[in-house]
């Protein structure tokens, strides 16, 4: 059966590839997976139909035969387990890759969104100015430990691996800050996981459906 996953009728991302479905068409691409997308309005979003697939009301989902997901790293990491391609097959190495999948999410990712929610949402609040500098340098802690283990390695931790593919993800929200410049081997990096041909093919998958939705 070909898995399905749900992504924006009209993304608001104009289609940069940051949506978080483009994270699990580019799993699916390394791995040689065909999958299908049914595309979803913001209003079908708080549907009862789709609220059964997520109870957040969010993209994106995964649907395989009785199988449902929602948060895009449960299923890229399921995706990695059911086929080769994004876990290593040494057990050590394979919970690393896994580890850094955790950290993109849950150590890198959230000072990236509140930076984000603080220049797009908050923008117009007197106690802004004040508080980006904050939040700014919270992002800049956690690119230099990044950076810093990195350091001149093509990727985190041997070969490519879904810990990159999601670290790689996070890190391409902050392209059009300049932030990643300070970090050259960072910056490096993001490019190298651009020119994967899987994420070729994803990030131009999403900007077709955000084109033909426009």
């Amino acid at each position: 059966m070909t898995p399905i996953i749900t992504a924006f009728e009209r993304s608001p991302d104009g289609g940069r590839g940051l949506a978080r479905d483009t994270r699990v068409r580019w799993a699916l691409e390394e791995v040689g997976q065909d999958y299908e997308v049914r595309f979803l309005s913001f209003q079908a979003l708080k549907e009862p139909a789709h609220l059964m697939l997520n109870p957040f009301g969010q993209i994106p989902t995964y649907e395989d035969g009785d199988l449902t997901l929602f948060e895009s790293g449960a299923i890229i990491l399921h995706i990695a387990e059911g086929k080769l391609g994004l876990l290593p097959d040494d057990r050590q190495a394979r919970a690393r890759a896994i580890t850094w999948m955790f950290a993109a999410l849950n150590s890198v990712e959230p000072p990236i969104l509140e930076l984000a929610n603080a220049k797009l949402l908050e923008g117009d609040k007197s106690w802004t100015p004040a508080r980006l500098p904050q939040v700014e340098n919270r992002v800049k802690d956690r690119l230099a430990q990044v950076s810093t283990y990195l350091g001149e390695k093509d990727w985190l931790d041997g070969s490519f691996s879904a810990g990159d593919l999601m670290m790689a993800s996070v890190l391409l929200r902050l392209k059009s800050s300049g932030l990643l410049d300070g970090y050259p081997n960072l910056a490096a990096y993001v490019a190298r996981a651009e020119a994967r041909p899987a994420y070729q093919r994803a990030f131009a998958a999403q900007l077709a459906a955000f084109m033909q939705g426009s």
